[in-house]
């Protein structure tokens, strides 16, 4: 039994802990080899939209055998690289925080056996518990946050936590001076107000942006957050807030590739709904950034 495991038996009954069912193309058996592990927080509580990013982690799972382990891009292949998909934490209904504690430890006992964790969600609120873990391990952590949305209101309908408020409680957590906002093309007056006083905010922009503040970024531990509704609806439907105006495949992945000579420790795919989209082509999209995702911040054999 992996220390990953072990830990969540001694918190909830391993039978609580942990739901495996289908693993990410090309994932390991053996935890103690990966150098990254893939983990599914299905947490579904405060969408204030369109429901279902709770099936995410295991569509994105199913179709990932439609791509090839080879990436063009990179010239880099998964059977180089061990990683290990430990299945989706198992979340009770209805408690967010509860839901979040648990999300929280399954990260730091990853991050205490010295891997990389990489997060699907379910909603952006799984950031949060994340990045508080993250921080524990990491304390000059730096957060790389791209989004359709600011997510940075006080509250949403009186509730402190939500996906609309997850960085907005990041900011609390790290400081404004150490997240770094971009694409984001939605929000309140009042989050564009603070964002633009509080953050590094780039309302709109991500590769020139992202190329201006490298700089700032390299060296430090970093955490990268990805809402897939930075895309434009044409190329990811299936999410619970589409935005209209996004980016393209293209510029989230060369995103991935300027930070690839980063010091990436951890990231997080969050907000893919596959029920709105059933040519599954987002679910796909997704299936692709984790793999390129693998072959940028994992480490080979």
């Amino acid at each position: 039994m992996n220390k990953v495991n072990s830990l969540l038996g001694e918190s909830f009954m391993l039978a609580e802990g942990l739901e495996k069912s289908g693993a990410f193309m090309g994932s390991t058996d053996d935890y103690r080899r990966a150098s990254v592990v893939i983990l599914g927080a299905p947490l579904d509580l405060t969408v204030s939209f369109r429901p279902g990013t709770r099936f995410a982690p295991a569509q994105i799972r199913q179709v990932s055998v439609g791509l090839e382990e080879y990436s063009p891009a990179l010239e880099r292949d998964l059977v180089d690289y061990a990683y290990y998909d430990a299945g989706d934490i198992v979340l009770p209904p209805g408690r967010v925080q509860e839901s979040l504690g648990r999300i929280g430890a399954t990260v730091a006992a990853i991050l205490a056996d010295g891997k990389f964790p990489l997060l699907l969600g379910g909603e952006h609120l799984v950031t949060l518990p994340v990045v508080e873990a993250m921080l524990r391990c990491y304390p000059d952590l730096a957060v790389v946050h791209l989004d359709a949305h600011a997510d940075l209101r006080e509250e949403y309908l009186n509730e402190r936590l939500s996906h609309a408020t997850v960085m907005r409680r990041v900011v609390e957590v790290l400081g404004g001076e150490n997240v770094f906002q971009f694409g984001i093309r939605s929000g309140t007056r009042e989050e564009f107000s603070y964002g633009r006083t509080t953050t590094h905010f780039f309302p709109g922009e991500i590769l020139r942006a992202l190329a201006q503040v490298r700089g700032q970024l390299k060296g430090r531990p970093l955490y990268l957050t990805l809402d897939i509704d930075v895309l434009d609806p044409a190329y990811a439907p299936g999410t619970g807030t589409p935005e209209p105006g996004g980016c393209t495949p293209q510029e989230v992945f060369q995103a991935l590739y300027l930070l690839a000579d980063c010091r990436v420790v951890g990231m997080d795919l969050v907000e893919v709904c596959p029920v709105y989209d059933p040519t599954e082509r987002t679910s796909l999209l997704a299936a692709k950034i984790v793999r390129e995702a693998i072959l940028c911040f994992g480490q080979g054999k």
